[in-house]
C-alpha cells in the first residue's frame, strides 16, 4: 500500500469499526460547496433558476438530498450502479429528510448510459467519476447520452484535476477533524501507464489507534486532460464548454471560489469545474 506500513487489523480498532461512506463525505465531498457553485453558476449563465437535477454516479446521493432541502420545488434523480451505496444513502441521507423533500429524490441503480428521466436543468458528473470511461469512443457516448437528458438550456457540470503530480505515482495525506480523535485521508495514486493514461487509485484512511482502513475505495482510471474533455464535450453538441479555475485566498491557499478562466499556471495539482451549455 504505498510507501505506508499497515497495522494489522483487529475486529475493535478504529479501522474496523469505521464507517467508510461518512469517511468518504468528511474527505472528498462537500455538498453544500458543489450545490452552492453549480446553482449559482445556472442562475447566472440562464438568468432563471434551476430546478430539476440529475446526479450521475450519485453515491451516497448527498448532493440530491442537499438541493431538495434548497427549496420545495426542486427535484432531484440520483443515479449510479452500486447498490450498496445507494441502499447506505437512502438509510443514511435520505433518511435524514422530511416525507415531502424524500418524496423529490429519485434513486436509479443502473448505468448512467441507459437511465432514463425526464429532462433537467443540470446533470452533474463529480469527482472524476466519467473518467471510468477509459476508451474516448464511450466517453463521448456518455456525453451526448448526458446532453439528451438536459432541457434545451440545460448545462451540464463536471469536475476534473489535473497538475504534474497527477502523472506520478504518489501518496498524499491529509488530515481530517471529525470532531473527534480525527483521522488521516489518504490518496494514493498506485499506478500510472503514460502510454495510455491508465491510472489506479486508492483511498486509504489511518487512524490514530494506528489502525488503517485499506483501499476503502478504489479507482480504475484514464487520465483525461482538459483538452480532450473540451474536444469530446463539443463533439458532443454542447454549445459552449467554459472551465472555472479555483482562485487563491491571500494567503495563497485554494479560496473554494471558481470563475471562468483561459489561462491558467501549471500548478503540480488543480482541480476545475467544466460548464458544458446545451
Amino acid at each position: 500500500m504505498g510507501k505506508m506500513k499497515q497495522k494489522k487489523r483487529r475486529k475493535n480498532d478504529a479501522a474496523a469499526q469505521a464507517d467508510r461512506h461518512r469517511l468518504y463525505e468528511l474527505s472528498v465531498q462537500c455538498a453544500e460547496a458543489e450545490v452552492d457553485f453549480v446553482e449559482q453558476t445556472f442562475e447566472e449563465i440562464r438568468g432563471r433558476k434551476a430546478r430539476h437535477l440529475r446526479e450521475d454516479f450519485c453515491g451516497t446521493a448527498n448532493v440530491c438530498c442537499e438541493w431538495v432541502r434548497r427549496s420545495g420545488r426542486n427535484t432531484a434523480v440520483g443515479v449510479d450502479l452500486d447498490a450498496e451505496v445507494l441502499d447506505w444513502g437512502r438509510h443514511n441521507r435520505l433518511a435524514e429528510l422530511n416525507d415531502k423533500q424524500r418524496a423529490r429524490v429519485a434513486l436509479i441503480q443502473g448505468n448512467v448510459l441507459n437511465a432514463e428521466n425526464q429532462p433537467v436543468d443540470m446533470l452533474l458528473a463529480m469527482n472524476f467519476s466519467y473518467w471510468l470511461f477509459k476508451e474516448r469512443s464511450d466517453l463521448l457516448r456518455y456525453f451526448k447520452v448526458a446532453r439528451n437528458n438536459l432541457v434545451d438550456d440545460g448545462i451540464m457540470f463536471l469536475d476534473a484535476y489535473g497538475g504534474y503530480d497527477s502523472f506520478r505515482e504518489i501518496d498524499e495525506e491529509r488530515e481530517i477533524d471529525d470532531g473527534g480523535e480525527g483521522f488521516t485521508y489518504i490518496w494514493d495514486q498506485d499506478r500510472f501507464n503514460p502510454i495510455d493514461n491508465n491510472l489506479i487509485c486508492h483511498i486509504h484512511f489511518a487512524f490514530p489507534d494506528g489502525s488503517v482502513m485499506e483501499q476503502a475505495f478504489s479507482y480504475d482510471w484514464r487520465l483525461y486532460t482538459l483538452p480532450e474533455i473540451r474536444d469530446l464535450l463539443d463533439e458532443a453538441g454542447f454549445s459552449k464548454v467554459t472551465v472555472y479555475w479555483q482562485g487563491w485566498d491571500e494567503n495563497g491557499e485554494a479560496s473554494g471560489e471558481f470563475y471562468p478562466a483561459e489561462e491558467a499556471d501549471a500548478d503540480a495539482g488543480w482541480i476545475c469545474y467544466l460548464v458544458a451549455e446545451k
